[in-house]
Parts: C-alpha cells; sequence; structure tokens
C-alpha cells in the first residue's frame, strides 16, 4: 500500500527527491498544473517507465483515484504515495492570502493591451455591446475566461466615459467545497467583488444519461437570467471567445449540417427585457492563456463536481468531445493555412444567399428555386 503527501510535505522535499506526476487528462493539464508536474495519464502510467531513484508523487484533480494508481506503481518495486487532496489543494493553498489585483491590471494595460484590452474595446463597439443605463451581470464560472472578462469590464468602468453598472455574478450549482473556496480565492486575490447564489443544477441532472452537460449548460443560463433579472440587470455577459465562436461554425457545418455561428449578442426568448453579450468575442484563447500564465494564476478547468469521479480524472479516449474534435482539427490545418482561422470566422460575415441552395429565417426556408 502506498502513503499519502499533504502540499507542505512535498515543498519541504529538494526537487531532485522526488518526481510528480499529474495523471489528469492532456487538456486538464495543459489548463494549468502543478509547477514541475509532468502529465503521464492513467492508461499509460500503468506501464511507464519511471525513476527508480526517485521517490514517485502522483496526483489527480481532488485526491479521489491517486491513491489506487501510486498503490498500482508500489506494487511494481517504485517507491509512490498520492498528494493529499490533489491539484485543487495545491490550488487552494497557493491563493491563500494571494493579492494580484495590481499586477494582473498593469498587465491588461500594458503587455496584453495590443492583443486583449483592444480587441475587447473592439467588440464592445462594433457590436454595440455596452449602452448607456446598462446593469450588466457578468457571469463568472471560474475560470480563465470568465475572470479576465471580469477584470475587462474593471477596467472599462475605471474609464468612466458613459454610465453603467457591473455586478459579479457567481452561481454555485453544486460545487464541491473545494472547488467553491478555489474560485472565491480567485476572486478575492483579483477584487472581483463577487455576488454567489446558489442552485441545485447538479443534483438535477445527476441520473440524466443523455446530453447531461447540454442540459446542464441550458439550466444555468436560465438561472443566470432570472436572478441576474431579480437584481436589476438587463444583460448577463459571458466570456465565449474568438475560438468558441470558429468552433461553433465548423461543428454545426460538419456534425450539425448546417451554417450558424455563435452571435456576439442574443435578445433571450424566455426573460422579457434581457439580453445575452460576448465581449470577449475577438479575443484569442491563447491570449487568455498567455495572460493567465504571465501572471501567475491557476483556474479550475471544470468546476463540476462530478468530474472528481469522471473526464478530468479518469478520461476515456473514446468519448472525446465535438468540441476537442473541431479544436485539434484547426490546428492542424493552421499548419498548412495560417488564416484559417480568421477565414472561418469571416465566412459567416460574408455570405451571398445568391450562391447557396437555401436558407432560413424567422418567415422559414427559402430556396434558390423560389426566385429563379
Amino acid at each position: 500500500m502506498s502513503d499519502s503527501i499533504t502540499v507542505a510535505e512535498l515543498e519541504k522535499l529538494g526537487a531532485d527527491e522526488y518526481m510528480l506526476i499529474d495523471m489528469r487528462d492532456s487538456s486538464a493539464f495543459e489548463y494549468g498544473h502543478i509547477d514541475g508536474a509532468v502529465n503521464i495519464p492513467p492508461e499509460e502510467l500503468s506501464s511507464a517507465e519511471l525513476p527508480a531513484d526517485k521517490k514517485l508523487v502522483v496526483y489527480c484533480r481532488s485526491g479521489i483515484i491517486s491513491g489506487e494508481a501510486a498503490d498500482g506503481l508500489c506494487e511494481r518495486g517504485y517507491e509512490a504515495c498520492e498528494l493529499t487532496g490533489g491539484y485543487v489543494e495545491w490550488l487552494r493553498l497557493k491563493m491563500e492570502n494571494r493579492q494580484v489585483t495590481e499586477a494582473v491590471e498593469l498587465s491588461l494595460r500594458k503587455k496584453f493591451k495590443k492583443s486583449i484590452w483592444c480587441k475587447f474595446t473592439k467588440a464592445i463597439n462594433e457590436y454595440e455591446l455596452v449602452q448607456p443605463g446598462d446593469r450588466i451581470a457578468v457571469c463568472i464560472s471560474g475560470g480563465k475566461d470568465s475572470m479576465l472578462m471580469a477584470k475587462l469590464f474593471q477596467e472599462l468602468k475605471r474609464h468612466d466615459k458613459f454610465p453603467f453598472e457591473l455586478v459579479f455574478l457567481v452561481m454555485d450549482p453544486g460545487y464541491s467545497p473545494e472547488n467553491r473556496r478555489v474560485i472565491e480565492g480567485n476572486a478575492r486575490s483579483m477584487s472581483i467583488p463577487v455576488h454567489i447564489f446558489e442552485s441545485d443544477i447538479f443534483d438535477s441532472v445527476y441520473n440524466i444519461e443523455k446530453n447531461p452537460c447540454y442540459i446542464c449548460a441550458r439550466m444555468r443560463r436560465g438561472y443566470l437570467y432570472s436572478h441576474a433579472k431579480a437584481l436589476g440587470c438587463n444583460k448577463i455577459a459571458l466570456g465565449h471567445h474568438f475560438d468558441d465562436v470558429i468552433e461553433t461554425i465548423l461543428m454545426g457545418m460538419l456534425y450539425g449540417g448546417q451554417v450558424q455561428t455563435m452571435m456576439p449578442k442574443l435578445h433571450s426568448t424566455n426573460f422579457e427585457g434581457m439580453e445575452l453579450i460576448r465581449p470577449l468575442y475577438l479575443v484569442r484563447e491563447d491570449e487568455i492563456k498567455h495572460w493567465r500564465d504571465y501572471n501567475g494564476l491557476h483556474f479550475i478547468q471544470c468546476a463540476c463536481k462530478f468530474t472528481d469521479t469522471c473526464t478530468t480524472c479518469a478520461p476515456d479516449s473514446r468519448s472525446v468531445s465535438k468540441r476537442l474534435e473541431i479544436k485539434n482539427l484547426i490546428a492542424e490545418l493552421k499548419k498548412v493555412n495560417p488564416q484559417v482561422e480568421k477565414n472561418i470566422f469571416r465566412s459567416v460575415e460574408n455570405v451571398n444567399v445568391n450562391t447557396v441552395i437555401a436558407y432560413k429565417d424567422n418567415e422559414g426556408v427559402h430556396r434558390f428555386t423560389d426566385n429563379y
């Protein structure tokens, strides 16, 4: 049987005394990991050749399944142990009493002015996302995108070119205590005054077998609209970025058989007078990651409490998400054509209805033969 080691005990070891192994899937590792860790997923860990002269410290997301992996390594003759609490516990301790507000804000004004701030303000102006008198609920999930959006809105408010109000809204749909502490800690360290309300969405979708994530997302949006409206808001802001937009375009074509895009703003069909806006519409995800890493920030990839024992810790290669497939496809296409991302985006701005077989609008389907 393997032992366990706490974060504090790990930090007392010399760097050459141990090897830190992150057994989460590659996307979770890329999103954020403990400094110095190497990524070896479960399916590779069982047969990986590892250094016999070092202590092997294994961690998953919350310490749910890393103990079993450490036991397996011990059976193979290695000195192995699990990290108590996993990545989430390390992250919680790292953020404790940390204050990064000034550095984060300075980076948006200087280092990332062109790549993030100007793209944010361009979307605000080009798509008329913010108007005088607006009261906007900036919806924060706890990830890198929504946290960046919150800081950008604070910066926009600081310019004070016209009057509008902000509410930084966090919905707790049933987060684990560890996840909630991480979200609260990040908000506190960046001086984002979050308003948190609770729901039971995770419990509601627990037994749904078909598309639980889609249903969860739809329910979350409904709760956000409802709570934002109760707080006097007329808009909710979500953190979808440029990459989300072009991935949605390709997903619609390749898997949905239709040409559509993720719009920069939408009128709500169920909440009268409410609007959804996407201020990061023109911001590239790579720049968001660069901002995160430049400031030494760490966020949880998915705060769903069920990922403690599913995809984040035990990925199934047979069920790779369609969005990840599209993301990988775009990356391959970009190797041949560096402009492919811009071209995908522009394709839905340059639709010539005279050269399509049919198109749909609120009045129904129109075929080219109608007026041929």
